[in-house]
């Protein structure tokens, strides 16, 4: 699907960006940890945003 799909490139994109900035040491992985945090919060947040609203109507 073009969702799951999108999700697995950003996700394999951020993993050689990990891997890549392994050798460059700590302050590429905070970066990219700050990533995925962000990342993570705005996924859980659209989700709960969209079962509140199916709930209602």
């Amino acid at each position: 699907g073009g969702i799951v799909g999108a999700l697995r490139r950003g996700h394999d994109r951020y993993y050689n960006k990990y891997i890549n900035v392994k050798k460059g040491g700590i302050a590429g992985v905070s970066m990219v940890l700050a990533a995925y945090v962000v990342i993570s919060y705005v996924w859980s947040y659209s989700h709960l945003k969209h079962d509140r609203h199916r709930k209602y109507h």
